[in-house]
C-alpha cells in the first residue's frame, strides 16, 4: 500500500496537469497608463455559463520573459516599405536578450526565411530587404501563416508573430467567410500563437483599390482580435511611420501573462472570455483556446 499510494498520487497529478489549458494574455489600461499587476485570484475565465477561477498566473518578465517572435513581410508590398526598416531595426535591438527574432517573407502561400530565430537582434535586422514583387506574389498571407505555425516547434517561450501585409488574399479574393483566414486563426489558436498585424499596401492595383484594401484590413483585424493580439493601420493609406505601432507592441509584450486554468468541458478549441475585476485593467485574450478531452 505504501508503494501504491505514491503511484496513484503521481497518476492523479499527471491527469490533472493534462486537463489544464494555458494561454498568453495581455493587459492594458486606459489613456496609455501602466496597468496594475494581476495575481492569480484576480482572473476569471468564462466558458459558456461557467465562471472558472485561474489555476495559475505568471507575469512574463525577468526569468519568465522568453519570447520567440517572427516578423513576416509580404514580398508583394509596395517597395516604399523599406523606409520603415529603421523603425523595425530599432524595435528589434530594443528587445531584451530573452527575445529571439526571426525574419521571413510571404511568397506563394509559404514563408521564405531571411533569418531563423536568433538572439542576435542586429543580425536579424540585417535580414531586412526590399520586397521582390510582383504584386500578389504572397498569394495568401493566411496559408503562409498556417504553414509557419504548423512547423513551429513547441517551446517554453511565448510564440508571437508580427505580420506586415496588405491582408489581401488572392487565393480567395475579397469577401466574407474566407476559409484560409479561418484556418489560420484556428491554427494559431491551437498553437497558442498571438498574431499582431500592420497593414501596408500591396504594389500594383490592389494597393489603391478601396474595396480590396477594406477587406484586407478586415481580415487582419479579425486575425489579430481572435488570436489575442492587435491590428495596426493608418486609415486606407500606408503608415507614415511604424514607430508608434512598434512602441505600442513593445508595451504589450511587457504586460503579458501566462494563464493556466482547468476547463469545465469540451475538446479542441473552446470559446472563452478572460476577465478581471481589478479597476482600470482590461485583458486581451484569444477568443478560443485549446482544451483536452473533458
Amino acid at each position: 500500500m505504501r508503494v501504491l499510494l505514491p503511484i496513484l498520487l503521481t497518476a492523479a497529478l499527471s491527469a490533472q496537469a493534462e486537463s489544464l489549458s494555458s494561454v498568453v494574455i495581455t493587459t492594458e489600461a486606459p489613456h496609455n497608463q501602466q496597468p496594475a499587476l494581476l495575481h492569480t485570484e484576480d482572473v476569471t475565465v468564462i466558458q459558456g455559463k461557467d465562471r472558472i477561477r485561474a489555476s495559475n498566473l505568471v507575469l512574463l518578465r525577468g526569468d519568465q520573459a522568453a519570447l520567440d517572435l517572427y516578423i513576416l513581410i509580404d514580398d508583394g508590398s509596395d517597395s516604399r516599405i523599406s523606409l520603415q526598416y529603421n523603425d523595425l531595426r530599432k524595435f528589434m535591438t530594443s528587445q531584451p536578450a530573452s527575445t529571439r527574432v526571426a525574419i521571413g517573407y510571404l511568397r506563394n502561400g509559404t514563408v521564405m526565411m531571411g533569418q531563423d530565430l536568433t538572439s542576435d537582434h542586429e543580425r536579424a535586422g540585417k535580414a531586412l530587404r526590399l520586397p521582390i514583387g510582383p504584386a500578389g506574389i504572397a498569394a495568401s498571407p493566411y496559408t503562409a501563416l498556417s504553414d509557419l505555425v504548423k512547423k513551429w516547434p513547441q517551446t517554453q517561450a511565448r510564440r508571437e508573430v508580427l505580420l506586415i501585409t496588405s491582408g489581401i488574399d488572392l487565393y480567395y479574393g475579397p469577401g466574407p467567410d474566407n476559409p484560409y483566414l479561418q484556418t489560420a486563426i484556428s491554427d494559431a489558436q491551437k498553437a497558442g500563437v498571438l498574431v499582431y498585424t500592420i497593414y501596408y499596401g500591396a504594389d500594383g492595383h490592389f494597393g489603391h483599390s478601396p474595396w480590396a484594401i477594406n477587406w484586407g484590413q478586415n481580415y487582419l483585424a479579425q486575425l489579430s482580435e481572435e488570436t489575442g493580439a492587435e491590428a495596426y493601420w493608418q486609415g486606407n493609406i500606408n503608415p507614415v511611420s511604424f514607430a508608434p505601432f512598434l512602441d505600442d507592441l513593445t508595451t504589450k509584450l511587457n504586460d503579458q501573462y501566462r494563464l493556466t486554468f482547468e476547463p469545465h468541458r469540451g475538446k479542441g478549441l473552446e470559446r472563452v472570455k478572460v476577465t478581471t475585476e481589478v479597476k482600470g485593467v482590461e485583458i486581451i485574450a484569444p477568443s478560443r483556446v485549446s482544451v483536452s478531452d473533458h
